[in-house]
């Protein structure tokens, strides 16, 4: 008995490591003190540009998105969700990516996929001026079954303390605008999958590809439209639309007293959505509180600056829609 008869396969822990290093080397920025393989990540931030600077930091999986993956054979796109997903949820709080961190644990490892999975990874933290310094890789036979695999990220940013989104700015009013998802993102995998299981390789009405392309679609990040609003101070309060719908994750960031008056005709839904609903007659509060339905991250501005910041996201060819107000309740 040895410990590859046990299950565990050190050579292919070896190989998945010199596959992903060149990768992952393309994701350094200047902070980076460390290659891949270090029992630390060190990461020397750069302070120079900020008066009191404050870290933030959040950690998030993709869920059962996983599975589409393993069912359709295509693992290039569940990485670049992660690291999205992460971006996204601190750059509500007002915080650009620093560093980024991953957990891939699996029954058995297949480097080739471990790295195609890490390939997406480096592509959204390069994309989002992130660095990948670190991650682990666990092979557990009996933990998980063969084909099973589990992805984790922790990612770190920083904020200015006194430009800190918090939404205690919110005031009845103030007005929500609604940027487009790409799709389902990284929640409500396990309904869609209950609902579509066994046709993830068919096509529908009004889908590009098939359904397991559409599932399969990138998380988007939305540094790249936001971080220009950031130095503004026109943004109020923001939510990332997760698991929760887009009324329980904007609720978050609300003050007492304070609710949503939510027009949800006031945006165009992908088909995705209306296939669900449809394939399981799943009910519209379910999908709802399940559900992006099509807005993927909701920024609340006063309403003597809707014109302005609608202007300046339609001008850089973002999908952008006036989706409600702020009420008293």
């Amino acid at each position: 008995m040895d410990y590859k008869t046990a299950g565990v396969d050190i050579n292919a822990g070896e190989e998945f490591v010199r596959l992903i290093k060149p990768q992952v080397r393309q994701t350094f920025t200047g902070g980076v003190m460390t290659d891949i393989g270090a029992f630390g990540g060190f990461f020397q931030p750069d302070f120079s540009a900020y008066s009191n600077p404050v870290l933030v930091s959040s950690i998030d999986g993709v869920g059962t998105k996983l599975k589409v993956a393993s069912e359709v054979g295509r693992f290039d796109t569940i990485g670049a969700c992660l690291v999205n997903h992460c971006v996204n949820d601190i750059l509500v709080c007002g915080a650009k990516p620093l560093f980024f961190l991953d957990y891939y644990a699996c029954g058995k490892l297949m480097p080739a996929m471990a790295a195609d999975v890490v390939r997406g990874m480096v592509a959204a933290c390069r994309e989002n001026a992130c660095a990948l310094i670190g991650g682990e890789t666990a092979e557990m036979p009996g933990v998980y079954a063969k084909d099973d695999f589990d992805l984790a990220g922790t990612i770190v940013g920083i904020v200015e303390r006194d430009r800190i989104i918090n939404g205690s700015a919110i005031t009845e009013g103030d007005v929500m605008i609604g940027l487009s998802s790409t799709g389902l993102h990284t929640n409500g995998y396990s309904l869609a999958r209950k609902v579509l299981e066994g046709k993830l390789g068919e096509g529908a009405d009004k889908l590009k590809g098939t359904i397991g392309d559409e599932l399969l679609k990138v998380h988007r990040s939305y540094l790249p439209v936001i971080e220009p609003l950031l130095a503004s101070e026109s943004i109020r309060g923001m939510s990332h639309v997760t698991g929760g719908g887009l009324t329980g994750n904007t609720m978050r960031v609300m003050p007492d007293g304070l609710g949503l008056d939510v027009d949800w005709g006031s945006w165009p839904e992908p088909a995705i959505f209306d296939i669900i609903r449809r394939e399981g007659s799943v009910p519209e509060e379910d999908m709802r509180r399940t559900f992006n339905l099509g807005i993927g991250l909701v920024v609340i501005v006063a309403a003597d600056d809707v014109d302005r910041i609608m202007t300046d996201l339609k001008s850089k060819q973002e999908n952008a829609y006036i989706i409600g107000r702020i009420v008293r309740l």
